[in-house]
């Protein structure tokens, strides 16, 4: 049984990631006053790639990729959704930002195994702008297990209870400290200098085509769902079903998308100072209340 629920858990993420990043496409072309596709265009997408031809360089690619996907899927075993995980030993942050890391190496393995000094450019960019947003996170992280004597993301998530009794109310620094690294770690503007479509031609994606660059859309999808499902644990109380917590996860990804369709992009080396003044300065405010 545990097998089989790993299986669904891996494809729901994938399919609500890849909607969720269909409706994001729909409300990005509305701001700019276009129509935009329909809401399951990224499904279409990706069934499109598994069909075409694609291309590698060695065994190192083919790997990283794999364990991209892997790492993020391995990640979202450990979310609590609506109160329930794939594992019944727990959900401890350590762990999943452990895997979360994993998850994102592996793409920078991959695509640094290709050669292409775009995409290297890109890989240098990702790994220097992961050091900006995951202190800021961390530090958050920590005041909360600190004030919940608790790393597990379950409990967390069932201290708040009811509206008032949200983190994002009890912990409104750190709550905007990790809107601010989420926004990175989407890759939304301001912080997507690492793909920078004008500059380093997509980056991390200029060697990914066929299968490859459909298990880039994936690993983009399975990574929206834990990302988005953190903050509404940490932040929203989880949620009392599922659907819950899927409109809560819907709100807190649509914000990004705004954001993201707002603001114009920063330097790298811009992005990073940012990061290690504004939300680590409230990250750090927030831990020194939480002691």
């Amino acid at each position: 049984m545990t097998v089989v629920y790993v299986f669904l858990y891996a494809i729901a993420s994938m399919l609500i990631g890849l909607i969720f990043m269909g409706i994001g496409r729909k409300i990005a072309a509305r701001v700019h006053l276009r129509y935009g596709p329909p809401f399951y265009q990224c499904i279409i997408d990706v069934v499109k790639l598994f069909l075409r031809k694609s291309f590698t360089h060695n065994f190192v690619m083919d790997l990283g990729m794999v364990m991209s996907l892997a790492g993020l899927i391995g990640t979202m075993l450990y979310i609590p959704i609506a109160g329930h995980t794939a594992f019944p030993s727990g959900s401890n942050m350590i762990v999943i930002m452990y895997l979360m890391a994993i998850g994102y190496l592996g793409m920078a393995m991959a695509v640094a195994a290709s050669g292409n000094p775009n995409a290297t450019i890109g890989v240098s960019r990702a790994l220097t702008m992961m050091l900006g947003y995951e202190v800021p996170f961390f530090t958050v992280v920590l005041a909360m297990i600190i004030t919940n004597n608790s790393s597990s993301v379950g409990v967390i998530a069932a201290s708040q209870v009811g509206i008032l009794g949200w983190n994002l109310w009890k912990m409104p620094f750190g709550y905007i400290a990790a809107e601010i690294a989420l926004q990175a770690m989407m890759g939304e503007k301001p912080f997507d200098a690492m793909i920078a479509p004008a500059e380093i031609a997509s980056g991390p994606m200029v060697e990914l085509s066929g299968k490859y660059l459909g298990l880039a859309f994936l690993t983009h999808a399975v990574s929206i769902f834990v990302e988005t499902g953190l903050i509404v644990n940490l932040f929203f109380g989880g949620g009392s079903n599922i659907f819950d917590f899927l409109l809560k996860q819907l709100v807190v990804y649509l914000t990004a998308v705004v954001f993201d369709n707002l603001f114009p992009r920063y330097k790298i080396e811009q992005a990073v100072k940012f990061l290690w003044i504004v939300p680590m300065g409230l990250a750090v405010i927030q831990l020194l209340i939480s002691i």
